[in-house]
């Protein structure tokens, strides 16, 4: 079978998406470009195509005769066994590491820091069947996030008994999942598939001829062949890419032509992803007539963000409610990395709140992004928010509130897979390059030098 891929390589996340022959969306991957962007761009693209191999799946269970409810009950027990196999093999590395550097640190094997890892991973395999197997779902797609929450939470907790330093549990972590994330990923596995597929069965209301036929199913469309047909790649680190010049698109061409086909609609795109802000203008086709793009420095964007919530202690993903919360909103003279932890600590030191301080501060990220979109040409209807910040609810209502006030208008849109905007256009590229349509080039010359 065809497919044709995509790789977005951001600066803080690499985001890779799958499309069939007839440009139908069969799976997305993504993962952190943290350690190391070749291992990212390696994993997100197994992921993508793993993800297409269940879409198939639920395509194939829609022909085999179950009724719908019971066929999705079992399609998302089989994503959850295998996610649920995936994260303990990880646990299971991570330990291997996090023991190999806690022995270093004295007394072997049987080091206080090494018999407190005893507990922690206790608590984190717990964690995984309460996440994968119960009705909790996890909060992040990153393993980084999800195992470094509850690591987090269980060396505080044993910190607090006197035995073992809290800075030393997190600087074991904070070492073997850089580790952990620079190895490459395991191939796809037969076994683990069907594994996961008996455990998703096991107790399900299928009749016995009915689950042999999906049994089946699962078997052909595991050795069913994914070939590649063309792959693009886009994105902050795509010269990184093991690609062709011509198999290249920038970032910009890749956010117009996604946002406009995932909303058809649309006219303005505005980007915000982890190292910059992109406000595009598109036409009827979905291809770039203009645009602004923020200087080099991540100001404002999704690494800015991830600075504040480190100098606050919270999760990235904490930012955005918490922001809600404020009632009087702290005016930020500045949206830079390098001068934002001083500010921070002269606002708290000043007595304001916490969520009155992260309100100010999405609302000066979101008044830095209306300049641009006003450079770009304005703000025209249909309106697209794209990338990881669209995820941030207090980011978006920041944006609706400048939008409504200085164009009027009140819809936005926003996909519940903006993060994967850019992969998606690149994903269409490849899939134009086939049939041998390539409208980038006007965009290209229209566009040129336009960075802010």
């Amino acid at each position: 079978m065809k497919v044709y891929v995509g790789i977005d390589l951001g600066s803080t996340t690499t985001k890779s998406v799958v499309l069939d022959e007839r440009g139908e969306l069969l799976g997305r991957g993504i993962t952190n470009s943290r350690s190391n962007y070749d291992v990212a761009c390696q994993i997100a693209r197994s992921e993508a195509l793993l993800d297409a191999r269940f879409r198939l799946f639920q395509r194939g269970f829609d022909d085999c005769g179950a009724a719908p409810e019971l066929a999705a009950a079992l399609l998302e027990r089989l994503r959850r066994e295998f996610r649920r196999t995936q994260h303990l093999r990880l646990l299971a590395e991570l330990e291997a590491i996090c023991r190999v550097h806690a022995e270093h640190l004295g007394a072997g094997r049987s080091g206080p820091v090494v018999v407190a890892l005893d507990e922690i991973f206790a608590a984190l395999g717990l964690e995984a069947d309460r996440l994968f197997r119960g009705t909790a779902r996890p909060r992040s797609d990153f393993f980084r996030d999800i195992a470094g929450a509850t690591y987090a939470s269980e060396a505080e907790r044993i910190a607090r008994r006197g035995a073992v330093d809290h800075d030393t549990l997190l600087g074991v972590y904070d070492k073997s999942i850089l580790q952990l994330e620079g190895k490459p990923s395991e191939s796809l596995l037969e076994d683990q598939l069907l594994r996961a597929f008996e455990l998703a069965g096991e107790g399900s209301d299928l009749a016995p001829a009915t689950r042999a036929r999906i049994e089946r199913e699962v078997r052909r469309t595991i050795e069913l062949p994914l070939v590649e047909a063309q792959v693009v790649g886009t994105g902050y680190g795509r010269a990184r890419l093991p690609f062709a010049r011509e198999c290249i698109r920038s970032e910009i061409l890749c956010h117009g032509l996604g946002a406009h086909a995932t909303f058809p609609g649309t006219r303005t795109v505005l980007d915000i992803g982890g190292q910059d802000t992109k406000a595009i203008q598109v036409d009827e086709r979905g291809l770039v007539t203009a645009f602004q793009m923020n200087d080099r420095c991540a100001a404002g964007c999704g690494r800015y963000l991830g600075y504040i919530a480190d100098e606050m202690g919270l999760g990235l993903h904490e930012l955005g409610p918490l922001a809600l919360c404020g009632k009087r909103p702290v005016r930020i003279n500045s949206t830079c990395t390098v001068f934002a932890g001083a500010e921070l600590r002269d606002r708290l030191a000043m007595g304001h709140r916490r969520e009155d301080i992260l309100a100010g501060l999405h609302r000066a990220i979101m008044l830095r992004a209306m300049s641009l979109l006003a450079r770009s040409g304005g703000v025209r209807r249909e309106f697209t928010f794209t990338g990881g910040v669209a995820n941030n609810a207090a980011a978006v209502a920041a944006l609706r509130a400048l939008v409504r006030e200085n164009y009027g208008i009140e819809e936005i849109n926003i996909s519940p897979g903006s993060i994967f905007t850019g992969a998606l256009g690149a994903a269409l590229f490849a899939l134009r390059a086939e049939h041998g349509e390539d409208a980038t080039a006007h965009a290209e010359n229209q566009t040129c030098g336009a960075r802010a």
